[in-house]
């Protein structure tokens, strides 16, 4: 089952959708164990650590150590782990904004991590960016 490659089709038929809940960012220091039932969206593992991507409310009540508050809005495009730009368009207009994002990209969708507070005005700017490629 293959995605999409074209970055204009990419751009013009993504439908970004701001989930809800607020997330943040978490590291376990080597060798320690996940905590049970944290359930995160995302785990990681680099040298320095595992980091984990889990709701604010789990992160607090497993005593983690966490930043970056933000929200989650994915892509609901099936785009192509080899597809060329499609991030980097994303990210580049959300930096003219002067908005820092955090994006993660598996199998079937892109997914965008993007500070709590201006998590709305970054669905409206990619949801200006994929009607600009409508046209």
């Amino acid at each position: 089952m293959a995605g999409e490659t074209d970055l204009k089709t990419l751009l013009a038929s993504m439908t970004p959708e701001l989930l809800a809940g607020t997330y943040v960012f978490a590291t376990l220091a080597p060798g320690v164990a996940q905590p049970e039932g944290l359930e995160p969206v995302m785990v990681f593992r680099e040298r320095e650590g595992t980091t984990l991507i889990v709701t604010e409310e789990k992160a607090g009540a497993a005593a983690l150590i966490a930043s970056f508050r933000c929200r989650m809005v994915t892509l609901n495009i099936h785009s192509s782990l080899e597809a060329v730009g499609f991030l980097a368009a994303i990210t580049t207009r959300l930096a003219a904004a002067g908005m820092g994002v955090n994006p993660v990209s598996a199998f079937y969708h892109d997914h965008l991590f993007v500070p709590a507070d201006r998590a709305e005005e970054a669905l409206e700017l990619l949801m200006e960016l994929a009607e600009e490629n409508r046209v």
